[in-house]
Parts: C-alpha cells; structure tokens; sequence
C-alpha cells in the first residue's frame, strides 16, 4: 500500500512537473514573439518577421501540446475506453501541419521580398535574434529532460534546438549587414531557416501521421517481438498480431497463441506479457487456441 501510494504521488509529481514546465515555455516564447514581431516591422525585417512567424507557431504547439497531455490524464469512460490518451497522436500530426504551413508562408514572403528589396537595420536584428537565442535555449534546457518519454515534448524540444540554431544564422546576417550593407542576405536566412523547419518537421510528420493510422510505432521492433512470440515457452504457434500505439507515450497489442498445455495458459499468458511491457507495450490482449482449434476471425492471419 505504501508503495502504490509512492508510485501515484511521483506520478502527480510528473504530471505537475510538466504541466508547470509547458506553462513557462509558452509565457517565455509568447512574450519574444511579439517583441521580435514589433522589431521586425519597425525594422522591415524578413528574418525577424520569419521567426517570429515560426515562434509563434511554437506557441501554439506548446499550447496543444499541453492541452493533449492534460486531455491523456482523464479516466476512461464507456464512450471513450482508451479515454483521451490518442489526442496526443492528434496534437503531433497537428503541430507538423501548422510548421508546413509556416515554411510555406516563409517562401513566399521570401520570394516577394527578393523582388521587393528593403532597407533593414543590422544591429536590430543581431540583438533581438540575441534575446532568441537565450529565449529559446531556455525553453529546450526545461523541455530536454522528458523529450526522450513523449513524442509531444521530443518535437517542442527539436523545435527550440532549431529555433536557437536559427537565431544563431540571423545575428550571422544581422553582422554582415552592418558591415557589408549586403541587406538581401536577410531574405536568405529566412530561406534557410524554412529549409530547417521542414527537415526538422519532417520526422515529426512522418511518425503521428503513422501513428494516426495505427502503424507500428517506431520505439517497438516487430521483429523482436515477433522472436519473443517464437521462443516462448509452450508457445506452439502465433498468429494475429497486431500493434499500434494508444497514446504517444503508450502501446498495445494483441495477439492469438497456440498452446498444448492449458493448465499453463495463466502462466505462459504472464510471461508474455510481461516481456511484452519490457519492449514498450503497456497494453497487450492475448488469445489462447488449441493446436486442434481453427481460428475462425476475420482476416486472421
């Protein structure tokens, strides 16, 4: 009982935690981006006006994010059995929508600006992009210690790592304005900090829009499991397997076994789920057949 009563008071803790963490990150970001916004269009900036675009953008993913981690923590009901857990899949495919959409807002100011050159003022640039270098740095120094348990805190995480690295490329050409007056290369960084968005959206995209489509996710190797289901002992046979995630942070599975000896049906069952749960899967759901029984589901395979 003491130990329950410890594993749900860490767990709170965590909830808490993150919850205080996601806070922080948006008040922090939300007051750079209107900041670097105002500058930007005193200054005629595309490089600022760019960021800031992306940044606030970040806003609202950290928002989402936050919302779906709060949604994953409310019980189940008889509407909803999994409860909301799948809305931070959603959130994920969401967050890398709005980033394309973002790049594809960059390239075209990109490409009016080119023919529409405009004066900018090089100092402004270089300190504000200064101030998001430590805005953004800050905000992946407090998301960097859970990125590795959740695929919504992982892409918060590697947007604030490129968000720094960007405004690392726009003191760059905020310097080479002041001493060259070479105005046109603030279009250019804007240019590339599209490019880096999209490589670094892409992954993102890639595995919620999978996970969207309940494909196996990517932390769980279906050849290992699929050894696992052969070695197992008084396991005869497998067929039926199937996994997909239920949160970004939780999988399940379900699978139909041949076994001899049903007396060891319990046993053999724990075992297998419990090397299940050691590579990621929370949730599995096991059948038990007979060598002599006919699997009679549909589309068993």
């Amino acid at each position: 009982m003491t130990h329950h009563h410890k594993h749900h008071h860490e767990h709170h803790h965590a909830i808490s935690s993150l919850n205080s963490i996601f806070i922080a990150c948006i008040v922090i970001n939300l007051a750079f981006v209107f900041i670097e916004a105002g500058i930007g269009f005193i200054y005629n900036s595309l490089g600022l006006l760019s960021d800031a675009g992306h940044n606030l953008s970040d806003v609202f993913s950290l928002l989402l994010s936050l919302f779906a981690f709060r949604m994953s923590q409310y019980h189940s009901n008889r509407h909803f059995t999994y409860g909301y857990k799948k809305s931070t899949v959603l959130v994920s495919l969401v967050n890398a929508i709005i980033l394309l959409i973002a790049v594809g807002a960059i390239v075209i100011e990109s490409f009016y600006k080119l023919k529409h050159p405009e004066a900018t003022s090089g100092e402004a640039i270089s300190w504000t992009a200064g101030i998001g270098i430590l805005v953004n740095g800050i905000t992946a120094w407090l998301l960097m210690k859970n990125q590795k348990h959740d695929l919504n805190v992982r892409g918060a995480f590697l947007h604030m790592v490129m968000d720094t690295l960007v405004s690392v490329g726009v003191v760059i050409s905020g310097i080479i304005i002041i001493y060259t007056g070479f105005t046109i290369i603030d279009t250019i960084i804007s240019l590339i900090i599209a490019a880096i968005i999209l490589l670094s959206t892409w992954r993102l995209l890639k595995e919620s829009l999978f996970l969207s489509l309940d494909a196996v996710p990517e932390n769980i190797d279906i050849k290992t499991i699929e050894q696992i289901l052969t070695q197992a002992p008084g396991i005869e046979g497998w067929h039926h397997l199937h996994i997909w995630a239920v949160s970004t942070t939780e999988n399940a599975a379900t699978v139909h076994i041949v076994i001899s000896n049903l007396l060891q049906m319990e046993e053999i069952k724990w075992n297998l789920k419990n090397e299940l749960r050691k590579k990621g899967i929370q949730h599995t759901t096991i059948e038990c057949e007979t060598p002599d029984s006919l699997c009679k589901d549909r589309d068993c395979c």
